[in-house]
């Protein structure tokens, strides 16, 4: 067995959730030179979308809403989860509308980032959006958000000071303005 390799020799799946589950992997790894068991929860998610949307007059499009979980309103750039079977680039689409109202002419990939890979197989894939023109918002029933607009100085300036701390927005940005 090679140095970094861990196989799974068993999944068992020990929470079953609306939007994730959770296994329990017992797996083999090896230092190259003795084997070791050992077990990993892994949260199974089905990975989501997040888009960097540039207007034309030089401002991003973001979106606030609060997040159950950290107890707080996060300004974030528009994102949401895939459904099942659905092409990234598709939600994306129905994202950037559904969150803020708007649609772009033009869709760039970014690629894609794991979140929390120590614990989690979320996989996000990451778009810039330009040639934007208003529609209108069309959130999903229960979905309590805000969407907003700053200059891309002002977006740095929210993340330099931590008002930003959304790491999938600030991976995005980073990849949009490289």
């Amino acid at each position: 067995m090679e140095r970094f390799e861990e196989k799974t020799l068993s999944s068992k799946t020990v929470y079953n959730g609306k939007i994730f589950d959770i296994t329990d992997d017992e797996i083999i790894l090896s230092d190259g030179k003795n084997e070791y068991k050992r077990h990993r929860e892994i949260i199974r998610h089905p990975g989501g979308v997040v888009i960097f949307a540039l207007k034309d007059d030089g401002n991003v499009l973001l979106v606030k809403q609060y997040r159950y979980a950290v107890k707080s309103v996060q300004t974030e750039l528009p994102a949401g989860r895939l459904e099942k079977g659905e092409a990234p680039l598709f939600a994306a689409k129905r994202e950037l509308r559904e969150e803020t109202g708007y649609v772009a002419k033009n869709w760039e990939s970014l690629g894609y980032i794991f979140t929390t890979f120590g614990i989690c197989d979320e996989k996000l894939y990451l778009f810039k959006a330009t040639g934007l023109s208003f529609d209108k918002p069309d959130p999903d029933e229960g979905e309590v958000l805000d969407y907003f607009e700053l200059p891309l100085s002002d977006v740095h300036k929210l993340i330099k000071n931590g008002t930003i701390n959304d790491a999938k927005t600030i991976c995005a940005i980073a990849r949009a303005c490289k």
